[in-house]
């Protein structure tokens, strides 16, 4: 199984690995070795499309070399070009939507099952449907709608996803407990728009009516991704400041500063609202790390806009941010849209906004030096087996920096006190200070190892 783009992706993966699994299928950490090989794509901008196509044809080699006799191709890029890329790639076997992939066990069980099965983009699965946790036993994402009802320029992802779909507080609730008993600590909330959860639903719940349930289920942190900034209620930055599972961690894509391109970006509020909203969140959430992404060189995009956007990142010093340099999609508004900015425009002003913010991050790391922290401990680093790696609050997994850890002893999955000895661009280091008693540790078996993914390229923090 090779999962390309986002944590929302990751998360059908492992849907499709619980219905395998169900069917008795295994997973295989070496490609060469897989008689069937999933590669589940993305085709959110242009580098993750090519990422999704050189992915492909990497496996399909292994119907060659290895023990490949089935290729499925799933996700946003087979719900896009279906038919194109089954002209195109003879070599492989089915391609699923993004609403498809639930079905994959029937599909792989059937004598003669159809090359393409590319429905509307209308499902979206529950707790009950069979799902193996890909992420190490501690941590896991938990999706709770599918869809987007926005509209903005850029975006080819409604197309792709669909209308909104949220999942009912109860159904969520239900499969945060399931991950829970299993060992899970920390629970990554993902949606396509986080804050519109709900209001497709009868009774229209908010996102706050669901988090004040899922605070009662036995985690450690309770994580917030990809909140959409138009709605965010009083009721929501209550709980933030108030609950302590609420991670004091927000991901909201701004997009811009300039209200010329926050308004051709079709993105619903002005600057004016985005500073206030700010600062606002910043005086009731003590402590709170802010995470962000920025467009770059959207059509239109003058260096005055630029420059406001520039001042904007200084002003507000996110402690996370990441920069997407425009990618011209064809079905989005954007698309059609005059006064394209040039590839080398784009990527300066791409290069200049991440100086600043690398600048920023250091700047903050520094000012940790020589305090206490709570860290989640991941296990030996990727780097050096004489390191422990770990994050804290404000680190959320794959996409943040990391603390390295060069001094103690911790389990994978324990949080411990950390002092942190020394700071870098994106990273940090400490010294174990305090820890749990490693005798009250509570063991949880675990079947499957964590599935290997190729993620799209980190975004600096």
């Amino acid at each position: 199984m090779m999962t390309l783009g986002c944590p929302k992706n990751r998360v059908d993966s492992e849907v499709m690995l619980g219905t395998l699994k169900q069917r008795g299928y295994s997973l295989v950490q070496d490609p060469a070795a897989a008689e069937v090989i999933v590669v589940n794509t993305c085709a959110f901008i242009g580098p993750a499309k090519q990422e999704s196509v050189d992915s492909i044809l990497e496996m399909a080699e292994l119907k060659k070399t290895g023990a490949c006799s089935t290729l499925v191709v799933t996700g946003c890029l087979s719900q896009r070009y279906g038919a194109e890329l089954a002209k195109e790639m003879p070599e492989v076997d089915h391609f699923l939507g993004t609403s498809a992939y639930a079905q994959i066990g029937d599909l792989l069980a059937a004598e003669a099952s159809p090359r393409q099965v590319i429905p509307d983009p209308d499902y979206i699965h529950n707790a009950q449907t069979p799902r193996e946790n890909s992420m190490p036993s501690y941590t896991a994402y938990l999706k709770i709608s599918e869809g987007c009802d926005n509209a903005c320029a850029f975006c080819i992802i409604p197309t792709l996803r669909g209308g909104q779909r949220s999942r009912t507080i109860e159904d969520v609730v239900s499969e945060a407990r399931k991950l829970a008993d299993s060992g899970v600590q920390e629970l990554n909330l993902v949606a396509q728009d986080l804050t519109a959860y709900g209001h497709d639903l009868p009774g229209r719940p908010k996102l706050h009516d669901l988090l004040r349930e899922l605070v009662k289920v036995d985690v450690k942190w309770i994580r917030l991704h990809y909140a959409y900034p138009r709605v965010f209620t009083d009721e929501l930055i209550e709980l933030m400041a108030t609950e302590k599972k609420i991670a004091r961690y927000l991901d909201m894509p701004l997009q811009h500063a300039s209200d010329k391109l926050l308004l051709s970006m079709k993105r619903g509020r002005d600057s004016k609202f985005l500073k206030e909203l700010l600062t606002k969140l910043r005086a009731r959430v003590p402590g709170l790390v802010m995470r962000t992404s920025m467009i770059v060189g959207l059509p239109g995009e003058t260096e005055e806009d630029f420059e406001l956007l520039k001042e904007f990142v200084k002003e507000q010093r996110f402690e996370r941010l990441g920069v997407f340099q425009y990618s011209d999609e064809e079905g989005t508004a954007a698309y059609d849209y005059a006064d394209k900015v040039p590839k080398q425009t784009i990527e300066r002003r791409w290069r200049e906004v991440m100086a600043i913010q690398k600048r920023i991050n250091r700047e903050q790391n520094k000012k940790l030096v020589g305090q206490r922290i709570e860290v989640l401990v991941e296990g030996p680093s990727e780097e050096s087996e004489h390191l422990l790696v770990g994050r804290h609050e404000g680190q959320a997994p794959e996409i943040d920096g990391q603390v390295y850890i060069n001094d103690g002893l911790a389990y994978p999955g324990e949080f411990v006190t950390l002092e942190i000895t020394e700071a870098h661009d994106y990273d940090l280091v400490g010294k174990v200070v305090e820890r749990p008693n490693p005798k009250d540790r509570v063991l949880k078996p675990r079947e499957s190892f964590p599935l290997p993914v190729a993620a799209a390229p980190r975004q600096a923090s």
